[in-house]
Parts: C-alpha cells; structure tokens; sequence
C-alpha cells in the first residue's frame, strides 16, 4: 500500500521535471541562434549594410517587411519554424537565420478535456487561438 505523500511527492517531482524539461527546451531554441518572434507579433531586426532582398523560406510562417534600408520587421504568422535570408546589393548573405515562432507563454492558458487541448491566449480576454483547436498534447 502506497501512502498519499509518497504518491503527493512523487507527482511533485514528476511535475518539477516536467518544467525542468520545458525551459530547458525554450532555452535551448535561443541558445541554438534562431531567431525567436510570437505570433502575431513583429520584431525588427537592424542591419548594419543595407539590405536589397529578402527571403523567407515559408511566408505562412513568418513575414519580414523593409522598413529601411538597414531596418527589416520580422513578423510571426503562424506556429512553426522558417528560415530568413537578407541579401545585399552583391547577393551576399546579411543574415542567414532559422527563425522560430511560437506563442507568448506568458498570456496563455490551456485547457486539457481527456485527449484534447484549446489554448487561449488572455491579454487581455481570453480567446482561443484558431491554430490549437482540440490538437492534442
């Protein structure tokens, strides 16, 4: 017979290596040098040569826009990953950067129903984001 602390400890541990797991994962997508944006959310990005021409690899992804010459707005779409690819006037490679858009941890709550999830981003109502709806963890 198992006593309920054993097993209350148990689930604590198991749920504190479950986060040990997460951030170790989130800070493994920043230490691996891509380039990190949420969805629906804009980064810019500055250069220090003028850009001529941009490339993203998968455009329902991400977005990336000239705002200047030496200024581009990276733009999150979609989950997922792509790649960006800034050229200058002799086609040489700026930036050559896997990018990686995900969502804004720090808004959101999920809701777990036997084997499906939603996830809701709150900031401030919550509404559910259209690409979660009943995936399944």
């Amino acid at each position: 017979m198992i006593k309920k602390s054993t097993l209350f400890g148990f689930a604590l541990l198991c749920g504190a290596a479950a986060v040990a797991s997460l951030s170790g994962q989130a800070f493994a997508a920043q230490d691996s040098g891509m380039l990190r944006v949420y969805m629906n959310n804009a980064r810019v990005l500055r250069l220090d040569r003028p850009v001529s021409k941009v490339i993203v690899g998968n455009d329902d992804i991400a977005d990336a826009t000239v705002a200047d010459d030496r200024t581009v707005v990276l733009t999150g779409k979609n989950y997922g990953s792509t790649n960006l690819l800034l050229l200058d006037g002799d086609g040489n490679a700026i930036v050559d950067q896997r990018v990686l858009v995900s969502i804004d941890e720090g808004n959101t709550v999920r809701l777990y129903k036997q084997t499906s999830r939603n996830v809701y981003s709150c900031a401030p109502w919550c509404e559910e984001n259209v690409s979660s709806g009943g995936a399944k963890p």
